[in-house]
This record gives structure tokens, C-alpha cells and sequence, in this order.
């Protein structure tokens, strides 16, 4: 069977085409978030999976749970995905959705983990170097793992840039035992 995300992907994509052409991206992306988060519901789950059930009947009884939070696109995307019998792609969906709106507005989402807090000083260098890394505006959300020792990993997307103190200590011994 092919993967989620190759299933998800061109719901998604015409997801955010409707999406850019009604000029409400921010209302199709809480639809999507929503919708994903009902589906996951252990109720919703067996109703999705009863076979008494039509799939018009499920993808209405999906949107009116949603309530205002459904518009009317994202209310036919459930009607196509009932009868494809895939609502459970829709947390895929909207993961991917998510990712054509930030590329869409030029923005991207870094997770930053530190050993210590981050100085107010350090997170404006920080969102700084990593604007200009991106070239996207950047939105920096900072944990702290005092298991790292000192410094930092940063995790933007696919790509993590580990200068954690036990992040080198764990390529020195895998080094030292090759």
C-alpha cells in the first residue's frame, strides 16, 4: 500500500489551491487541523469504520462535529474523502497543508533545544541567523534539556543541527570505536 503522505499530498495540495483562491488560508487550516483531531477520536474512529454507516452520512456527521470551524471547502473534501474511503488521511492532510502554507508565506518553524534558558540577547541572535540562513521569517519556539550539557540543537523542518555537548561526545565515541 503507498505511504500516507503519497495518498495525502494531492488532497492537500488541492486543498490549498482552494485555500489561496478564497483568500482564506488561515480558515482552511484550522478545517484541516480540526477535522484531523475529530478523526483521531475513538468515536469517530468506529463510526469512520462501521460498515452501516453511508460515507455521505460519516463525512456530514465529521463536519457537524467541527461545527463553524468546517467551512464549505473543507466540507467537500470530507464528501470526496468519504467516498475514496480516506478520512484517515486527514491528519496527513493537514500536516501537508501546513507545509505548503508556511512555504506559501515564507515562514518557518524552529524548535530550538537548549541546556539553559536563552538570554533575550542570544534568542534575537538567534532568529537573526537563522532569518538569514532561511531567507523565511522565523518562529522560534525554545525548550530546555539540561541532559544536553551545554549547548544547542535545532530542529527546523528535515533539518537538525545537533552543538550539544552530548551530541559531540556521542560522535567522539563513535568515532573512537570505528
Amino acid at each position: 500500500m503507498a505511504e500516507l503522505s503519497t495518498l495525502a499530498r494531492p488532497y492537500a495540495k488541492a486543498a490549498f489551491s482552494a485555500a489561496v483562491d478564497s483568500g482564506d488560508i488561515a480558515g482552511w487550516s484550522t478545517a484541516l487541523q480540526t477535522l484531523a483531531v475529530i478523526t483521531k477520536t475513538d468515536k469517530v474512529a468506529e463510526l469512520i469504520l462501521s460498515p452501516s454507516v453511508s460515507a455521505l452520512v460519516k463525512a456530514k456527521a465529521i463536519a457537524d462535529v467541527a461545527g463553524e470551524d468546517c467551512n464549505e471547502g473543507a466540507s467537500n473534501l470530507l464528501t470526496v474523502l468519504a467516498e475514496n474511503d480516506r478520512f484517515a488521511l486527514l491528519p496527513e492532510i493537514s500536516a501537508q497543508f501546513e507545509l505548503l502554507k508556511a512555504d506559501h508565506e515564507k515562514s518557518v518553524d524552529v524548535v530550538v533545544t537548549s541546556a539553559f534558558e536563552l538570554s533575550d540577547a542570544q534568542h534575537k541572535t538567534l532568529v537573526e541567523k537563522l532569518t538569514a540562513k532561511f531567507s523565511r521569517v522565523v518562529t522560534l519556539n525554545v525548550n530546555v534539556d539540561s541532559a544536553l550539557i551545554g549547548g544547542v540543537i535545532i530542529k527546523a523542518g528535515d533539518l537538525v543541527i545537533d552543538d550539544s555537548v552530548r551530541g559531540k561526545l556521542s560522535k567522539l565515541a563513535d568515532a573512537m570505536n570505528s
